[in-house]
């Protein structure tokens, strides 16, 4: 049987699930109010600006958002409708497909980060301190690591 959490883990714990469900809920809220973007139509947009050639493999892509290729498909196929991005063969593997950002796609981000970047620092970022900040970072790297690594192993395990 698994040992419970102590009481200061269990308070830490409830405190970050309740706070970044919150702070999720108020960043999309916020998001689709000034730019009608959902918080992953975002996330996928920042990602192909910063792509070389505003290109990224769909498999990539879907790692990158920690989506599944049936969630990708299905954003991506959502954005299309909307013009903020195309879905083309990949050049160099005609078998493989790219989600490609489009003029209308960067435009509309480029619209939404000033009002999305007032959210993340109203909500989040001017209530911490540099070493707030520094702690969070490291944390969430660390986190962010060790978690990539135990999916690329778990990814491992399941296609055996």
């Amino acid at each position: 049987m698994t040992e419970s959490l102590d009481s200061t883990r269990a308070a830490a714990w409830r405190a970050y699930i309740e706070a970044s469900q919150r702070l999720f809920t108020q960043m999309e809220d916020d998001l689709r109010a000034d730019s009608d973007l959902s918080f992953a139509d975002y996330h996928v947009l920042v990602l192909l600006s910063e792509a070389p050639g505003q290109r990224l493999r769909m498999g990539e892509l879907a790692g990158r958002l920690v989506f599944s290729p049936s969630r990708l498909t299905y954003q991506i196929s959502s954005m299309q409708r909307r013009g903020l991005v195309s879905k083309e063969p990949c050049p160099d593997d005609r078998r493989g497909s790219e989600a490609v950002l489009t003029a209308a796609g960067l435009l509309t981000l480029t619209e939404a980060a000033p009002h999305h970047l007032a959210s993340v620092r109203t909500h989040l970022m001017d209530d911490l301190d540099d070493d707030e900040v520094a702690c969070l970072t490291r944390i969430f790297d660390r986190l962010g690591r060790r978690l990539r690594a135990v999916g690329t192993t778990s990814n491992t395990h399941a296609s055996r």
